[in-house]
């Protein structure tokens, strides 16, 4: 029986540690990580895990992967958990499982192994989305056996443990909270921002500028949409150049830069995790800030009243079977396939004004929306007879006038 296992490799002080006990467990080991556009010296982390005592090291590029069928299909389905949250982190692990997984397969291991901690969101939703990938893997969460948790009962334990097994330590201090990233979005949580009273450090924040320092003048763009997903975008000339992108990585990218230069797409929350916890985070979304807001609008503008009542519902649940790891559940298949159906009209251009952490909406065109201009103008007579609405309110009213008659009644 093999002993193989695919870790899910960071380069980080845990995983590299969860390596050396794996391997004085006597398991082969064999590190995967997964660019999923996290700002990671690849080289580096390949290098130390090799020094570390691991079999192989495989570093797969998702990024094109992870925008095509996550981040982008998120927008088209308006996946946003507790109205607040677009959900980053969350759909980067079923992508990354894909890779784990894919990799355990063709190596003919037995075990994938991962590092997230036994309080986080994280542990569930790449387990059940492996389990759901591969039910017959075996999954290793040193995090949640004894025998590891024990041991290491914090930072300082797995940095003498690291001295003790000639593991490569950063000589840079880390920073107090813990960082997740992908190019769809950042997060910080942990440690300092544990106390959801306490305003988050000066310089925290990687890729949006605070306020005082966003550009001074607005940018406006034109985003395309078809079938609901953001297929192109057009940044006018007076931004430097025109642009229009098609490629949705470029798309995603040039969008991150320029709305992080307005400081769009910052948020600090409190969240409830799967598991029944509360907790605090800090997330920088700019391109996806953008491309939901225009999405929303287009929407809105396109689609019938209570399709859209409807489908707002089921991105409420679809978004909770994101958030607690449930991607390739029968569930968020069946709820991901009619919402993708809701979209067929969703169709246009949304132009945008991005300035100073706002997202304002300009304009929207689109030839398969159900407004109608001649309909509700009060310059032209058709469609309906102004007649009619007093029928129409008559019969609203009768309601409205029994419950009064009632509550007077019984006072």
């Amino acid at each position: 029986m093999s002993n193989l296992v695919i870790l899910a490799y960071s380069g980080g002080l845990d995983t590299s540690c969860i390596l050396k006990w794996l391997i004085q467990k006597k398991y082969e080991v064999v590190c995967y990580m997964a660019d999923v556009g996290q700002n990671e010296d690849f080289k580096k982390a390949t290098e130390k895990a090799l020094a570390v005592g691991a079999k192989d090291v495989i570093v797969e590029d998702l990024r094109k992967e992870f925008v095509t069928n996550y981040m982008l299909p998120a927008v088209q389905m308006g996946l946003v958990y507790e109205s607040r949250y677009y959900l980053g982190t969350s759909l980067a692990r079923p992508c990354i499982s894909v890779g784990l997984v894919g990799a355990a397969k063709r190596l003919g291991a037995q075990y994938i192994a991962h590092g997230a901690t036994g309080k986080g969101n994280d542990q569930v939703r790449f387990e059940l989305s492996v389990y759901s990938l591969w039910p017959e893997g075996k999954i290793i969460a040193p995090w949640r056996l004894p025998e590891f948790f024990e041991r290491f009962q914090g930072r300082s334990d797995l940095i003498e443990y690291a001295k003790q097994e000639n593991i490569p330590v950063s000589a840079t201090p880390k920073e107090p909270w813990s960082t997740d990233e992908n190019i769809m979005h950042i997060s910080y949580e942990s440690g300092v921002l544990e106390d959801p009273g306490a305003i988050p450090p000066n310089g925290i924040f990687k890729i949006t500028r605070d306020l005082k320092q966003a550009e001074d003048y607005p940018s406006v763009i034109d985003i395309n949409f078809e079938k609901g997903l953001p297929i192109s975008v057009r940044i006018p000339s007076g931004h430097e150049k025109s642009l229009v992108l098609t490629n949705p990585l470029a798309v995603v990218e040039t969008l991150n830069k320029l709305a992080g230069q307005h400081g769009v797409g910052r948020i600090d929350i409190v969240e409830n995790r799967f598991l029944g916890l509360k907790s605090r985070g800090l997330y920088e979304t700019p391109a996806g800030t953008v491309l939901h807001i225009a999405h929303v609008d287009l929407e809105a503008y396109a689609l019938d009243k209570e399709l859209l009542r409807v489908k707002k519902y089921l991105q409420e649940k679809m978004a909770d079977f994101v958030y607690n790891g449930f991607w390739f559940s029968p569930e968020a298949s069946y709820t991901r396939k009619c919402l993708e159906l809701s979209q067929e009209t969703v169709n246009g251009m949304v132009t945008v004004q991005i300035f100073k952490g706002n997202v304002t909406i300009l304009a929207r065109k689109s030839t398969t929306s159900l407004y109608n201009k001649d309909l509700v103008s009060m310059d032209i007579a058709g469609g309906f007879s102004p007649e009619d609405s007093t029928g129409f309110i008559n019969i609203n009213a009768l309601r409205l006038k029994e419950y009064a008659r009632f509550t007077k009644q019984n006072k």
